[in-house]
């Protein structure tokens, strides 16, 4: 009988404030993983908990993410990948752990580091109609920084301020020694 050679499937979030690049990294590292032909899946975590109405006590609908997450990264397992990229944000180590026991497999995190005023360009670029969503994400985006500061929940961080998108997506991938 010939030995299992297929790779254990592991799991790596990308988290950082908004506006910092987590879902363009993420889908750049998809298609470098599909390049280099290791089966993988992504997933914005923001889509897995865009639901309302949200439960008083669940501000970011974190419950729903969780339940979701369960499933959809068990169907891409089941389906072969070995690889899932994630893109989301975990505030506390608690949040990981949470996040981890979802997928069900090992889950290393990634934080991306862009200087707030290059954060401040990027969301008034990304909100430029819509005011009342760029003053949110404005603020929000400091606030973040900080909690994410303190909360140090990253097994590694990557500079992102003068990278482009796929080299930051290739620094990512081989600081997590996947490629």
């Amino acid at each position: 009988m010939l030995p299992d050679v297929r790779p254990v499937p592991c799991a790596l979030l990308i988290t950082g404030t908004v506006g910092v690049g987590k879902t363009s990294v993420a889908e750049a590292m998809g298609a470098l993983l599909t390049e280099a032909q290791i089966p993988n899946a992504g997933m914005d975590l923001d889509w897995l908990c865009q639901s309302w109405p949200t439960p008083p006590a669940d501000r970011f609908n974190v419950g729903m993410l969780l339940r979701n997450l369960r499933n959809v990264a068990g169907n891409y397992l089941d389906a072969g990948a070995s690889r899932l990229v994630l893109a989301g944000v975990a505030e506390s180590r608690a949040e990981r752990d949470h996040y981890e026991e979802a997928i069900g497999i090992g889950l290393s995190v990634c934080r991306l580091r862009v200087n707030l005023p290059t954060v401040h360009q990027r969301l008034a670029h990304r909100h430029r109609d819509d005011h009342d969503g760029l003053r949110r994400h404005l603020k929000r985006s400091g606030e973040l920084d900080l909690i994410l500061d303190h909360a140090a929940v990253e097994d590694f961080t990557i500079d992102a301020n003068d990278n482009s998108i796929t080299a930051t997506a290739m620094a990512v991938l081989q600081a997590a020694d996947w490629l």
